[in-house]
């Protein structure tokens, strides 16, 4: 069997690339980085070691790389004969490795060879976003033809991947913790390891993106507030950890009344949660999970889309407005969002530009209880 994965990078060999070899496919990494796939075509193995007192490490030994633009010959054709198609590039990158993926599903148009296309980012629908920059370079006809034998489900995923230090730079440290959620489509789904199928994928995104997400941006921003420089740290902080536990209270109460979750296990969801975050062996910079507020304080992103949804059945959020206010004073100079949004306050002061952000009215009562005459 064989999978070809497009994203080279830490998630890609710690987490998808690693449970794809698991399951018994041949994994073919494409990426654009020269010295990462360099590294990969002279290496036999890489290892994947747990953030754990136990110390566990699995090695990964079936695996090619392939250069996406050097060698974009050889990648057609592994594409054109994978069972399974992935990537883990960032949302922003999916319309740059739609023509190539596209190039190869007309090739199978004679054979009809069938094919499960999966986009594993961290972004609601990312598959959805996929086929959508795939239309753009086929035909009607042909994407007509391509859904008969290829299938193309959305995918919720979740593992810790901090930033690295090992000795070996191909080696990845992982949370022993993942989700790799499949929504179940009309045809039939690879064999994954480890991989849950579910028929209502939207819960699981919200609630992965509501609680994960949301979680450890509240840890950060607190925890920057603060002056810790990990989320490590900051948890450690009794105040910071209350804030956590309250925030994603609130979340809890918004996935449990708009999906039905079983409040026992939403609940032990949530422990969890805040155990990874927690975990003593990961090195969690602050400044790497809370980068780019801008973005994070989106509209459809994991502060401001639960506490609008909150006010919509009639509560105020008042942890997560605390942690958007948070959110709007994170000002390290080396974020170039942060900087932008301090300036935009500076400028505009802090309603305008959180409305800017937001795209909410001035007047709206998120504004105005987060950064207004009202917080």
């Amino acid at each position: 069997m064989l999978a070809v994965h497009f994203g080279a990078g830490n998630i890609g060999r710690g987490f998808i690339g690693h449970l794809l070899a698991d399951s018994g496919y041949e994994v073919v990494f494409a990426d654009i980085n020269d010295d990462l796939i360099s590294q990969l075509q002279q290496a036999d193995s890489y290892r994947v070691h747990y953030a754990e007192a136990e110390g566990r490490s699995y090695e990964v030994t079936r695996f090619k790389a392939v250069h996406s633009a050097a060698e974009k010959k050889a990648l057609v054709n592994y594409l054109e004969t994978a069972e399974i198609v992935t990537t883990a590039v960032g949302a922003h990158v999916l319309p740059h490795v739609a023509p190539v993926i596209a190039e190869s599903l007309k090739k199978r148009l004679g054979s009809s060879r069938p094919v499960t296309v999966i986009a594993c980012e961290n972004a609601v629908n990312g598959t959805d976003m996929l086929t959508d920059a795939l239309q753009k370079h086929l035909t009607g006809a042909e994407w007509e033809k391509i859904q008969t034998f290829a299938s193309f489900p959305n995918a919720a995923v979740d593992r810790i991947v901090p930033v690295q230090n090992m000795d070996n730079p191909l080696d990845v440290l992982v949370e022993p913790f993942f989700e790799w959620t499949i929504e179940n489509t009309a045809g039939s789904l690879p064999p994954i390891e480890g991989a849950h199928y579910v028929d209502n994928l939207g819960a699981y995104i919200e609630r992965k993106l509501f609680t994960v997400n949301t979680g450890h941006a509240a840890a950060a921003y607190h925890g920057y507030q603060k002056g810790y420089t990990t989320v490590q740290e900051a948890l450690k902080d009794t105040q910071i950890l209350k804030e956590l536990q309250e925030t994603l209270s609130e979340t809890g109460a918004l996935l449990k009344k708009k999906y039905g979750f079983d409040e026992k296990e939403h609940a032990e969801y949530i422990v969890t949660i805040i155990s990874r975050f927690a975990n003593e062996y990961l090195t969690d910079q602050i400044t790497r999970v809370a980068r780019q507020p801008m973005k994070k304080l989106g509209p459809a992103e994991r502060l401001v889309s639960p506490a609008l949804q909150l006010i919509d059945y009639g509560t105020t959020p008042e942890a997560l407005l605390r942690v958007i206010r948070a959110a709007m004073l994170y000002d390290f100079a080396e974020d170039e969002e942060a900087v932008s949004l301090q300036e935009s306050i500076r400028k505009d002061g802090p309603v305008k530009a959180l409305a800017s952000v937001t795209g909410l009215p001035e007047d709206h009562q998120l504004i105005q209880k987060a950064v207004g005459t009202s917080a």
